[in-house]
């Protein structure tokens, strides 16, 4: 398995395809999210860090620089395959995306918006709660910042 970080531009069509198959996969099959358009143009914008296993894409997140969506920098579109999950992937995943966005593009504060079932995870990594709980796209998330 290998770990790439790409702008938009330099996404290959076959890893555009299945970043895009798995974040339907996930947030649609699976979450049942269909209140938001996953396609906001955010994408062109920002960093892509993915794990891929062979050709399959099994992990992602969204790596957005700040004054974009928040302020702050912050990550998005966190996912992790079903069948790869509880392996550490998840924790992996997002210790990479803070030192990309902190040593790279020397960003100090990161904010996400986090699924309430998982805020654990971004705890593990140094996030702390700065919201009550909140919904959207009808699932309980708090605001959660790295400072």
């Amino acid at each position: 398995m290998e770990w790439k970080i790409k702008k938009f531009s330099e996404l290959t069509l076959d890893e555009l395809y299945e970043i895009c198959k798995v974040r339907y996969e996930v947030f649609a099959c699976e979450q049942k999210i269909f209140q938001e358009n996953d396609f906001d143009d955010i994408d062109k914008k920002v960093f892509h860090l993915f794990l891929q296993d062979k050709e399959k894409i099994v992990a992602y997140a969204r790596l957005i620089p700040s004054e974009i969506t928040y302020t702050q920098s912050s990550i998005g579109r966190v996912l992790v395959l079903k069948e790869y999950r509880r392996k550490g992937i998840a924790f992996d995943l997002m210790k990479r995306s803070v030192e990309f966005l902190r040593e790279k593009l020397n960003e100090d504060q990161i904010v996400v918006s986090a699924q309430l079932y998982v805020k654990e995870l971004y705890e593990s990594v140094g996030f702390k709660v700065v919201s009550d709980i909140y919904d959207e796209v009808d699932i309980p998330h708090v605001k959660m910042e790295l400072i």
